[in-house]
């Protein structure tokens, strides 16, 4: 890049900071907020960090919603505006490898069955190109719901059955094609796999080798087996998959004895739902005490290879990782988002030591390898939703993260993340979810689902990006990094949107000023930008229809224009279901999206078969009926 282009580009970056400024300074106290109502709340909300301030009564029509939103629906279907068609791709129980059985509804399949068939729950998913008409779908395959995997719903638990439920969970790696019909999986392609419970890993990284990490079937601390509980996701340019471990904890069990802290922070009960310590050793903490240590991390995949080992990378912390948003920064290093699940936990970001080489897909194969660790301050004068940030370094010997707190090495600050967090002074969230990178500005959005607990614990205080007590909806929170250098050590924050009912609120529990009766919802949970920059919003929400979420309907997509601040609803999904795993093929004429977990807690759903069928996760295909860009 020649100097006068090097000028162009920082003379941009400082336009763009003082227009986020402008609209910074313009925004309202949250006192004025709960004062004024939903409209005082457009003044900031509406604009996004390099427009002009729309206040919610001059609001423009979007340029970049080209659709025509729908209503809320309680029905079991999942229902998409007009001029669009959805259909099902694959469902949990469909064979993916060669001579796999098809799905069973009887619950008496052996766990060889459901180790070549689709795995449960689908969630966070990437598209690998192949072809102009061949690719890759990788999905995650988050948990189980022991009601419908087994005949006798999980009372009558055997060692094959927790084979079972553990084939059920982790990573399917299928090929698609696109045909006359639309696009179709093939159980016919070696690149096909199944990653679950028992496949082999390397921890690699800071921590990798730790004894901290060294269990009895593995004294180098370093081959791990499987991955679960995979939430959502995250794809690097070099072409890799990372699948995200979140609620590993629920997993094990430490029955008769007591958690120690490290264990007490990362949630380790006395028992498990899921019954596998009772048959797998690995799983009772009482006797493989290092086991939990060895999950809870982010795990890079290479689609392409079916015989590649999948890599933890250690130097991305453990945590309860929800996705991985990566970002190439202007000065060439790698930057990965990253948000912790749990109410009053934290959002991180990670900078690769050495710089992204496009002409050396081989070089950069480990640039997740070696780097280091940041956790977000938010800073806010009382009162205020809007401020800067920092981002405070996790690196054993700095902020106090020594000896003297508790950390001996650079594996133990990696290993216990949280715990160096909160050593640092990071702010606690309201369940930091998923994070989304805008593909021109580098503005950043992560969702905020809801917190309960928030103004009730100590830790978890009321203002900054949290300004509800007891949230219920949450709100997605958004920042631009200095001079736009996503590798920067500042930023300054405010609020996209606050979820809310305003049919039933009139104050801040209403939600902003681009919340209203024909677009509400509650907990964002995924999040992603299109390729045109449209922010693609997806709730896991309280779907009770009833109380604070009269009127909300089932689990929802949405789509805002960071411009103008207008939310349109895109499409509903069936009962008691969680949208999710957004995904687009290059030519953005195609979105995938996952329903997951339908007909929970026994409600009556019969998706995606209909009749008496048993409900089942599935990932639905979504095109337009003229071909054209999705949500354009």
């Amino acid at each position: 890049m020649n100097k006068d282009q090097l000028q162009a580009d920082s003379t941009m970056n400082q336009e763009q900071d003082s227009d986020f400024s402008k609209i910074i300074d313009t925004g309202l106290s949250r006192r004025r907020f709960m004062q004024g109502g939903a409209s005082a709340m457009g003044l900031f909300l509406a604009a996004n960090p390099v427009a002009q301030t729309v206040a919610a009564t001059t609001q423009p029509k979007s340029k970049l919603l080209g659709f025509s939103k729908i209503a809320t629906s309680t029905a079991d279907t999942f229902v998409v505006p007009e001029g669009y068609v959805a259909r099902p791709l694959i469902s949990w129980g469909d064979p993916i490898l060669r001579g796999a059985p098809a799905f069973d509804e009887s619950g008496k399949q052996p766990s060889s069955a459901q180790a070549g068939q689709f795995g449960d729950n689908t969630d966070g998913m990437s598209f690998f190109p192949l072809s102009e008409d061949r690719a890759l779908l990788a999905a995650n395959n988050e948990y189980t719901n022991y009601k419908l995997l087994f005949d006798h719903k999980g009372k009558a638990m055997t060692a094959d059955d927790v084979k079972k439920a553990q084939a059920a969970h982790g990573v399917s790696v299928f090929e698609i094609k696109r045909t006359a019909d639309g696009w179709e999986y093939s159980t016919e392609s070696d690149y096909n796999r199944r990653i679950t419970a028992n496949t082999e890993m390397l921890l690699t990284g800071p921590a990798a080798g730790h004894d901290l990490l060294k269990t009895s079937a593995d004294t180098s601390g370093k081959k791990v087996l499987g991955t679960f509980n995979n939430c959502a996701n995250g794809e690097t340019p070099w072409g890799t998959y990372l699948t995200c471990e979140e609620n590993f904890n629920g997993y094990f069990a430490k029955p008769g004895a007591e958690q120690d802290k490290h264990q007490k922070r990362y949630g380790i009960k006395d028992d498990s739902k899921y019954q596998w310590y009772r048959f797998d050793n690995r799983f009772d903490v009482t006797k493989e005490p290092n086991e939990p240590n060895r999950h809870g991390w982010v795990v890079e995949i290479d689609p392409m290879d079916p015989t590649s080992t999948p890599l933890k990378r250690t130097a991305l912390g453990r945590f309860k990782h929800e996705n991985a948003a990566v970002v190439i920064a202007d000065n060439g290093h790698v930057v990965v988002y990253l948000g912790d699940d749990e109410r009053g936990e934290h959002i991180y970001k990670f900078v690769s030591r050495y710089k992204y080489n496009p002409s050396d897909k081989q070089a950069n194969r480990n640039l997740l390898e070696e780097g280091t660790l940041f956790v977000a301050r938010f800073n806010a004068e009382d009162g205020d939703v809007k401020g800067s940030g920092e981002w405070i370094e996790l690196t054993f010997g700095k902020n106090g993260l020594t000896k003297d707190n508790g950390f001996n090495s650079q594996a133990e600050v990696m290993i216990f993340a949280r715990e160096a967090a909160t050593v640092v002074g990071a702010t606690t969230m309201d369940r930091p979810e998923w994070v989304a990178v805008h593909p021109q500005t580098k503005t950043v959005c992560c969702t905020l689902t809801n917190n309960k607990n928030r103004g009730k614990r100590v830790n978890q205080p009321v203002g900054g990006p949290n300004p509800r007590t007891a949230n219920n909806y949450g709100q997605i929170v958004r920042w631009k990094e200095n001079n736009a250098d996503n590798t920067s050590s500042t930023f300054k924050w405010d609020l996209f949107l606050v979820a809310g009912n305003p049919t039933v609120h009139k104050d801040f529990y209403a939600g902003s000023a681009n919340i209203n009766d024909e677009n509400m919802f509650n907990s964002p949970d995924g999040l992603g930008f299109d390729n045109d920059g449209r922010l693609w919003i997806m709730t896991d929400g309280k779907y009770s229809n009833k109380g604070d979420f009269s009127g909300m309907g089932n689990n929802q997509v949405l789509a805002a224009d960071p411009d103008t601040g207008e939310i349109r609803r895109f499409c509903t999904g069936p009962i008691a279901c969680e949208l999710t795993g957004l995904a687009f093929s290059p030519d953005q004429r195609t979105m995938f999206v996952g329903v997951q977990h339908p007909g929970e807690k026994d409600m009556p759903s019969h998706f995606p078969a209909g009749g008496n069928s048993k409900p089942r996760s599935t990932i639905m295909v979504i095109q337009r009926e003229d071909g054209g860009i999705i949500g354009a």
